[in-house]
């Protein structure tokens, strides 16, 4: 839950997406399933196979790895990676994404506040729009407002971007992040920055 001190405080908060709003494992997990399946209708692989493999491949290496490795494991022909990155880009999902618990409490502890929500989103625009859409907000999604990271130039100024579009001192902002760039960009404008483990503490 958010620190009571920073609800009081603070009069925006500005949200990560990726693993900060939900575990984006549960995206890219659902797409390796569809993945997995499509292999087997297309070339007559055992989706169960891949999906472990990629399962394998993504806990060890990474997302980056996953079609690569999994491409060269069961010789998957090159071809595929324009369906896998179509799969990646707009999928339908067959499960909602959820958000961690702590983050919707504290999400609608802001709400009840009046205080204003920004998501501040990394990557690619279309598929992050994607996960996006697909994510239950719990009714939340009418208090958000949404900036891509890749539409601010540079990216690190994304924060004095919000900041003089919507009127806000920057000590009234706070911060959610995870990585680095979240860090660093609450740290080049002087933005309060929250870890949202922190969120997870009792």
């Amino acid at each position: 839950m958010i620190p009571e001190h920073y609800l009081k405080e603070k009069q925006a908060f500005i949200f990560e997406l990726d693993n900060v709003i939900y575990p984006e494992k549960d995206y890219l997990l659902q797409v390796y399933y569809l993945f997995s399946q499509f292999m087997e209708y297309g070339e007559q692989l055992n989706a169960a196979d891949v999906l472990h493999y990629m399962q394998q491949v993504f806990t060890a290496e990474g997302a980056e790895a996953v079609f690569d490795k999994t491409a060269a494991k069961f010789n998957i022909d090159e071809k595929y990676r324009v369906n896998f990155e179509m799969l990646l880009h707009s999928v339908r999902l067959p499960l909602k994404l959820l958000m961690f618990n702590e983050v919707l409490n504290s999400l609608q502890s802001i709400v009840l506040e009046r205080k204003q929500l920004f998501l501040l989103v990394s990557g690619n625009p279309a598929m992050q729009l994607n996960k996006i859409k697909q994510t239950d907000w719990n009714g939340l999604e009418k208090y958000l407002t949404v900036y891509f990271t890749e539409e601010l130039d540079p990216a690190l100024n994304a924060l004095e971007f919000i900041a003089d579009k919507h009127a806000l001192k920057k000590e009234d902002m706070l911060m959610v992040g995870k990585t680095d760039f979240a860090k660093e960009a609450a740290s080049n404008v002087k933005v309060s920055y929250l870890q949202v483990d922190d969120l997870f503490v009792n």
